[in-house]
């Protein structure tokens, strides 16, 4: 096993988990209560990850980040460095990637609350965040939880989009699933096998997970 890419591995997938729960929770709630007429606009564009490769988002992502465009200037002067092959230009392109796997969740529990108890709250005078984080968010836990844990799962198999923005570099970039390839090109089969079982019984762990939390939801 290698240590070292399971540690940037969890890394990656807490550290995107995170970001999706600050900026994925109030996209999610508000999907779920807007009646604004661009609101498929927004909802598709959280999708698409869905749809495309992830090679193809890498590869925008490469191309819009790169040294020679506005936002490779911008970082580079404030923080230095590229973000192509960067943990940090993994980290965003991994939030992108992983959007709709946090986001749909979150917004299919949202849209399952009461919406009598909401315009209770808000009558008794409790504001649209107090509202939120008093009513909504209780309510719809278990679907908040799936999202989480959905995201956090998908991102420990991500491999294309790490491949194209990261690279391959050894204690940076290089997750397992970027490890199991090297081990399968090096005909190291013993330890790729040792790797994807790993990852197998991991991945079967989050589904179950998932499935009982989306129970709870629907039994809510």
């Amino acid at each position: 096993m290698d240590w070292t890419a399971i540690a940037v591995t969890v890394k990656l997938a807490a550290l995107t988990t995170l970001v999706l729960a600050v900026i994925g929770l109030p996209l999610a709630y508000w999907l779920a209560t807007t009646r604004r007429r661009w609101r498929p606009v927004v909802d598709a564009a959280v999708a698409i990850p869905l749809l495309l490769p992830p090679t193809v988002l890498g590869f925008y992502f490469l191309m819009s980040t790169g040294p020679e465009t506005v936002p490779g200037r911008v970082y580079a002067r404030l923080v230095g460095g590229t973000l192509p092959f960067s943990f940090t230009g993994i980290l965003i392109a991994s939030v992108l990637y992983n959007l709709p796997f946090a986001v749909r969740p979150f917004a299919s529990g949202f849209a399952a609350v009461d919406r009598r108890l909401i315009e209770a709250a808000r009558c008794l005078g409790a504001s649209g965040s107090r509202t939120f984080l008093t009513v909504v968010l209780p309510l719809s836990w278990p679907a908040v939880a799936a999202g989480l844990v959905l995201a956090f799962a998908h991102t420990v198999g991500e491999f294309g989009v790490v491949l194209m923005v990261g690279g391959n570099i050894p204690g940076v970039t290089r997750t397992i699933a970027l490890a199991i390839y090297d081990d399968v090109q090096a005909f190291d089969y013993g330890a790729a096998n040792e790797a994807s079982a790993a990852l197998l019984v991991f991945a079967v762990t989050v589904l179950a997970v998932t499935y009982a939390l989306q129970r709870r939801t629907l039994a809510l």
